[in-house]
């Protein structure tokens, strides 16, 4: 297959952890092209159709130059036979821009996963609302008072702007509400922004896990990050430690359920993140992790993916 990987930038990638690099290995191992380009090269004018400057490269195996640019060139989007599309977040109006771009080329003829439309559909903290038998008590709102009355019900409470990523901006606050009126100014902006507020799970002291579902089936194997040095946030970017473990009965039960649904949808790979028996978000952009789990337990989840990017892309 001839595929085209719209991501970061080539040369900022931590290639000992990217699960964007893993997807590339593998399906260079098994013989098919990469090109890559990032959402701002993506064009589309009147008469013609979506096409991008692309970077078509092979992987050299070594750790620092660790590709070789064989050629840069302009190219349909249509022409590929996948698009893989791995730009990390924030969500804001560039990558939303982007998906639209992406579902044009859908239309000429273009195979995008995950589907433009479906990232939009699934905004990453906001998509659990839509199975809330697999969640904590939980609260979107932007009214201050609001806030309080869930704090005052359930004490312990976790609280999180909506566009955040990495543990970005995450903040619990325990029963003697210290600080809350502070963190809902810098989170709420003066009911400017909507906010998600959680009932705090102790669960989270054994880890975060990101349970990683392909084609609607899951990974046997999730990562547990656990959070450290007296941190709340169990993300890897705020320093938290990943620990592969086989899933639990409850993680195995809510990726069954959710997994074909959501596949249904143009959903390819998804990230689901659960504390305890909680469903706390679905991830859908680039979820990652792949390395540390196949690190960890010998499972190939980047073989995973490609087995089912080969089958959906037929």
């Amino acid at each position: 297959m001839n595929l085209l990987f719209v991501a970061d930038p080539l040369e900022s990638f931590k290639i000992y952890k990217d699960t964007t690099f893993a997807m590339m290995r593998e399906a260079q191992r098994r013989g098919h092209t990469i090109a890559a380009c990032e959402p701002v090269d993506l064009v589309w004018q009147r008469g013609g159709v979506v096409q991008s400057q692309v970077r078509r490269i092979r992987l050299t195996g070594a750790q620092d130059a660790w590709f070789v640019q064989e050629v840069s060139e302009v190219a349909p989007l249509h022409s590929f036979d996948a698009i893989v599309m791995r730009k990390d977040p924030p969500f804001d109006s560039e990558f939303f821009y982007a998906t639209h771009l992406l579902e044009q080329a859908e239309r000429e003829g273009a195979k995008v996963f995950n589907k433009p439309r479906a990232l939009r559909d699934h905004p990453e903290k906001l998509a659990i609302l839509e199975f809330p038998q697999h969640i904590g008590p939980t609260l979107v709102t932007r009214s201050a008072a609001a806030i309080r009355a869930f704090h005052a019900e359930h004490q312990d409470i976790i609280l999180k702007p909506l566009d955040g990523m990495g543990g970005m901006g995450i903040f619990r606050v325990r029963e003697d509400g210290l600080n809350l009126g502070g963190i809902i100014e810098t989170l709420n902006r003066d009911g400017a922004q909507s906010v998600m507020v959680q009932k705090f799970l102790p669960a989270i002291a054994q880890g975060d896990k990101r349970v990683l579902v392909i084609g609607g089936k899951p990974v046997p194997y999730c990562l547990a990050r656990i959070p450290q040095g007296g941190e709340v946030r169990g993300n890897l970017a705020a320093g938290g430690k990943g620990v592969a473990q086989p899933l639990s009965d409850a993680d195995r039960a809510i990726a069954e359920h959710l997994g074909p649904i959501l596949a249904a949808r143009g959903l390819l790979l998804v990230g689901l993140d659960v504390i305890g028996d909680k469903l706390t978000e679905i991830n859908v952009t680039s979820p990652t992790c792949f390395q540390e789990i196949s690190d960890q337990t010998g499972c190939d989840v980047a073989a995973l993916f490609i087995d089912a990017l080969e089958q959906a892309a037929r």
